[in-house]
């Protein structure tokens, strides 16, 4: 094998150019330098290891074998690093190869650059006077086309001019055979009898006429004298005459043709005729007479079968809701009859808007004004119509009912189409007569109905009182009936009414002050009725307390009296307190009514009246109902001081009757005394309870704490003025202290805490006497409220003269 330079100096270089161009790869060029060497070394390395065995290899790849000779790694390295200074020099030499271009290139750059600048500069020239050459091209296509432009002007303006000319000579032909002689249309052109030509025949008569007449006018106005304007007019004038009269033969002429081909549904002839007929005042004798024979204006069935559909055989007395269905039905047909005349109209006329503005106003003035007038039948407010008949509400009903349901009939049609017209204001203006004195009619309506409940209620205790005997009436004469109580219902029955009328005064009053005004007028005729129909029942209820108190003094009678007679007036006395507490059960009933009444009224003026109110007629209104419930409350509070009266003054007669002389004294027998109340007391208790329960239930707030307040000022005050006339021992004093722990115990349910305290110093007072007469002048040191009545009571003990208590009793007066 020869040296290793030798065998470098045999290896050939590839390096070219060319391989660094395109996508260059490293590792390719490396691969293509080496590949030559490295194959032989790969199979002399595997060979070497397999035939190594147990030799060991140092670190630095050197296989030391079992003699420790030394073989290289890499015996290639000398060829490989030959190579790769060889390459790098070539690389050298190949970079300045490249850079040597790559000077001559950038000079040939600049030299092209330079040219192209040139080039460039002489090209710009070149365009700018290109520019300015295109500039002064449009500048006289410009000029060329105004004049073009211009002379087409002309041209037209010529034709325009020569066809005028020839039509005003074909029109002054035409005008001079409308002028040959008065009268005579025999010598007319063909063109004004050929029934081919009547379109062309009416346009250029309608010509000829206008300016026939706009020429005789003229002259006319501006000639000096009367024989200067007949010369100059005058065949002008045989000349409009003809005109007119031919031009009204045409007319009658095409509308006889429209005429008979509506009747024969030809809506093609109709549409022909009805184009021409436009140039005659535009149309508006065809529109007119094809509404005018509508079968629904010229027949009379028509009306009939309205009628009898919205009345029936009974007439307004059908009812409202008959009359509804009927008039909902009727406005139904119509709006069907006006949408297919729609369709008729749009395919026939040039016009269709005018047409239907026609049709639909003739709809509103003749058909539905004609059941309009029947159904609205203006009542008089002087001769009210009777209630068994509907009364003026009826008539209300039915004007609410036709009007709303003529103003959906109104924009029904104004949605199938009714040209100019408003609709729904020509319906507006139907009602007005019937909304001008709305209110009056609404206000006396409200009255009669208060007023024809009130008679019935009348009827009603009438009836009741015939049917009882002489006996049976002088007992339930101290009650009111059932027709003369006061009812709720009656009084929401009043609220239905009004808050009916409300509705209507919404549906009427379109204005928002107009609106505030009617609903404060029949707010305020609701507070008359409500307050009237309660005084007058708590009035009533009161009759029956009064009554019942003249029964109760009708059998007062004297101490000197026959047995049998006492037993009499007795049983006649516990007559009238049955009485008495039927009474002041049936006014608890009248003022608990009142309350529920009011509460209505109140929640009806809360989610109805307010809120269509303003603020100042809102306070006003508020202030109104103020005042009426004040009434109210005024005959409740006479009432119930009557019903306290009433109690009172059987509370007196239990005591009076049931109290015994001995209940307060010492027992004569040596018996234990009863430290039971006293049956007086009992009485009086179990009456109170009973009589009061129907109070706890009726009343409620303030109303019924100042009641009880009042009825246990009195209750102490009749017990004080009761006592008085016994005298006590001191087991009659600890009987008495047992009727006052009693009574105390009942008023408790008064939740008044005035009288508990009341009652608790009566107890206190009964005090003196039980304790010795040493111990009256600390008994009250704590209380020197009640000394003056405790005084009183001192006088009552039963040792009190024999006690000489009269000076203690000084002295405890003057201390006080």
């Amino acid at each position: 094998m020869g040296s290793p330079k030798a065998s470098v100096a045999t290896l050939p270089l590839i390096l070219d150019v060319e391989d660094f161009k395109g996508d260059f790869s490293f590792d390719a060029l490396f691969g293509g330098l080496v590949n030559e060497l490295l194959p032989s070394f790969q199979e002399d390395d595997v060979d070497a290891a397999d035939g190594a065995g147990g030799q060991d290899m140092f670190p630095n790849g050197t296989l030391r074998g079992p003699q420790g000779a030394a073989t290289p790694m890499f015996p290639a390295v000398e060829e490989l690093l030959a190579l790769f200074k060889d390459s790098c020099k070539e690389l050298v030499d190949l970079r300045e190869q490249i850079d040597g271009r790559l000077q001559n290139l950038k000079k040939d750059v600049e030299i092209q650059d330079s040219k192209h600048r040139k080039t460039l500069a002489e090209l710009e020239k070149g365009v700018d006077g290109l520019h300015h050459s295109f500039q002064r091209l449009d500048t006289r296509i410009s000029s060329v086309g105004q004049t073009a432009a211009k002379i087409g002007d002309h041209l037209q303006n010529a034709d325009s001019q020569r066809k005028t000319a020839s039509q005003t000579i074909e029109l002054i032909k035409y005008l001079m055979e409308f002028n040959s002689s008065p009268g005579d249309l025999m010598e007319l052109s063909s063109l004004f009898s050929d029934d081919s030509c009547v379109a062309e025949a009416a346009s250029i008569a309608q010509k000829l006429r206008s300016f026939a007449e706009e020429d005789v006018g003229t002259h006319g106005i501006n000639m000096p004298s009367p024989m200067g304007a007949a010369n100059a007019s005058r065949g002008l004038e045989v000349a409009v005459a003809n005109l007119r009269d031919y031009c009204n033969e045409l007319e009658n002429r095409l509308l006889s043709r429209f005429d008979a081909a509506s009747q024969r549904r030809e809506l093609s002839t109709m549409a022909e005729c009805a184009k021409i007929l436009s140039q005659f005042n535009r149309g508006t004798s065809a529109m007119q007479r094809y509404v005018a024979l509508r079968p629904m204006f010229i027949d009379v069935e028509v009306m009939n079968t309205d009628i009898n559909l919205v009345l029936g055989d009974q007439g307004l007395q059908a009812g409202a809701n008959n009359i509804a269905r009927g008039l909902s039905t009727l406005y139904k047909e119509i709006t069907e009859t006006v949408r297919k005349e729609a369709a008729t109209i749009m395919a026939v006329f040039p016009s269709p808007n005018d047409v239907m503005s026609i049709l639909v106003q003739r709809v509103l003035e003749q058909r539905v004004s004609a059941i309009l007038d029947r159904l609205l039948e203006k009542p008089s407010l002087v001769n009210l119509p009777p209630v068994n008949q509907g009364g003026l509400l009826l008539y209300l009903r039915i004007f609410a009912l036709a009007y709303e349901k003529t103003e959906d009939l109104a924009r029904e049609l104004q949605s199938v189409g009714c040209g100019d017209l408003d609709a729904e204001g020509l319906t507006e203006s139907q009602f007005l007569s019937h909304k001008d004195k709305y209110p009056e009619y609404e206000q006396a309506s409200l009255n009669q109905l208060y007023q024809s409940k009130l008679e019935e209620l009348r009827a009603e205790a009438q009836q009741q009182s015939e049917s009882m005997g002489t006996i049976s009436r002088s007992k339930a004469s101290i009650s009111p009936s059932a027709s003369q109580q006061i009812s709720v219902t009656i009084v929401t029955e009043f609220v239905r009414w009004n808050e009916e009328a409300i509705s209507r005064c919404t549906l009427f009053s379109s204005q928002p002050a107009t609106l505030a005004s009617n609903v404060r007028s029949m707010f305020a005729c609701l507070l008359e009725q409500v307050s009237q129909y309660l005084t007058g029942g708590l009035e009533r209820a009161r009759e029956s307390l009064n009554e019942a108190a003249a029964l109760r003094d009708r059998f007062v009678i004297g101490a000197s009296v026959s047995r049998r007679v006492a037993a009499a007036a007795a049983s006649a006395a516990e007559a009238a307190a049955a009485a008495g507490e039927s009474s002041f059960r049936s006014f608890m009933v009248a003022v608990q009514r009142c309350g529920s009444s009011v509460a209505i009224l109140q929640q009806y003026f809360s989610k109805v009246i307010s809120r269509l109110l303003p603020p100042d007629a809102h306070a006003a209104s508020l202030e109104e109902m103020g005042t009426a419930v004040s009434n109210v409350e005024g005959a409740a509070q006479k009432g119930l001081q009557q019903c306290i009266d009433t109690v009172m003054a059987e509370v007196e007669r239990l005591l009076s009757s049931e109290q015994k002389t001995t209940d307060y004294r010492s027992p004569d027998d040596g018996n234990a005394p009863d430290h039971r109340p006293t049956n007086a007391c009992m009485r009086v208790v179990a009456y109170l309870s009973r009589v009061l329960e129907s109070a706890f239930s009726a009343l409620e707030g303030l109303n019924k704490q100042s009641f009880l307040t009042d009825l246990g000022n009195r209750l102490h005050k009749g017990l004080l003025s009761h006592w008085q006339k016994f005298t006590f021992s001191p087991s009659g004093g600890l009987r008495l202290k047992r009727d006052i722990t009693e009574y105390g115990e009942f008023v408790r349910s008064f939740n008044a805490p005035s009288i508990d305290e009341t009652f608790e110093l009566l107890g206190i007072m009964a005090n003196v006497f039980i304790v010795a007469p040493e111990s009256l002048a600390s008994l009250f040191e704590g209380t020197p409220s009640i000394r003056k009545d405790a005084s009183r009571f001192i006088q009552l003990r039963d040792d009190f003269k024999t006690a000489k208590l009269t000076a203690m009793l000084n002295s405890f007066m003057s201390d006080s």
